[in-house]
């Protein structure tokens, strides 16, 4: 075992809620050589740059958890810089990976590569089978492109260079290391920050983006973690028995889903606003429903243990500290 924990691991993007999560959890087993770059050291659009970078590191196992996120809003003003920047990202990874001689690699993906109205819950068959939600399509599409490139180079090269990448589709994420942004965030820090100033100024009614009948499913940010280094660790001959050479990714969901106005209930008693809730339904709503069939990950020995109040409050509390 100390010969594994001696492994040099890069993770990739390891100041965003994910990748931070990631190495806390290496650490907490042992993990002691993990490489990690800020932005500004490696850009990793930059392709030069990257093949320079796993030339000198020369690093065990990556974990590809950068990418330019965002939520509604932000992907549908910036939908050029979503897939350019997400795709060069994994493009370059991956293939530098492989070059320098990278035998295992795990790609962090998003729940939004299936369509817009696939049956729920979203098994990972569904993926390519129709017509992607329009508002985040571009960010979609690079993610679905990173699942194919770990999938293509396992295939023409998985048996004669012994190389192992693999890919993870989380739910929706929040906890600590979220962005919480006015605009750019996701549904659940925009709603802390949005009740969390309601509760300071007294106001007496939070008004929440579309009509709060879609349904969410949300997994606290430490289990994602926890799933994507029991994936990576997984051995070779179980992890092929639970998947297929061009359907190899695996879905990580907490097992249930709520709706947006049932959220934003939890979230304001977590916050301890008083006030009233409404809806504007002239917003966009987003698909119907997103809830991840996690049945492959289950069986293969794993399942999500932070309930959403709990981790609401944990998410609650590192908002407060910032």
């Amino acid at each position: 075992m100390s010969s594994d924990l001696n492994q040099k691991i890069y993770v990739a993007g390891h100041r965003g809620m994910v990748g931070s999560a990631i190495v806390r959890n290496l650490q907490s087993k042992g993990y002691h050589n993990i490489v990690t770059r800020t932005h500004a050291e490696l850009d990793l659009t930059n392709q030069a740059a990257v093949k320079l970078f796993f030339e000198q590191e020369k690093p065990d196992q990556v974990y590809l958890a950068a990418a330019k996120v965002g939520g509604i809003h932000a992907n549908n003003t910036y939908p050029a810089e979503f897939i350019y920047q997400n795709l060069m990202m994994e493009a370059n990874v991956i293939h530098q990976a492989f070059t320098s001689g990278v035998k295992k690699l795990l790609f962090l993906g998003s729940s939004c590569i299936y369509p817009k109205l696939a049956p729920q819950p979203m098994s990972e068959a569904a993926l390519l089978t129709g017509t992607l939600e329009p508002t985040n399509e571009p960010y979609a599409i690079a993610k679905i492109a990173g699942i194919k490139l770990c999938e293509s180079y396992n295939r023409q090269y998985g048996q004669s260079h012994g190389i192992d990448y693999r890919s993870v589709m989380p739910t929706n994420l929040y906890g600590p290391g979220d962005n919480y942004h006015p605009e750019n965030s996701h549904v659940i820090p925009a709603l802390i920050r949005r009740f969390h100033e309601a509760k300071v100024s007294n106001a007496p009614e939070v008004v929440i983006w579309g009509t709060g009948t879609p349904r969410r499913e949300f997994l606290f940010v430490e289990d994602m973690a926890a799933a994507s280094v029991f994936v990576m660790d997984l051995d070779k001959a179980i992890y092929d028995q639970h998947t297929e050479p061009m359907q190899s990714h695996i879905n990580v969901g907490f097992g249930s889903d709520v709706t947006i106005a049932e959220l934003a209930k939890v979230v304001g008693a977590a916050v301890g606003y008083q006030g009233a809730i409404s809806f504007d339904s002239t917003k966009p709503d987003g698909a119907p429903r997103k809830w991840m069939d996690s049945s492959r990950l289950n069986q293969l020995g794993w399942k999500a243990s932070v309930g959403l109040e709990q981790g609401l409050q944990k998410a609650y509390e590192e908002f407060q500290s910032q």
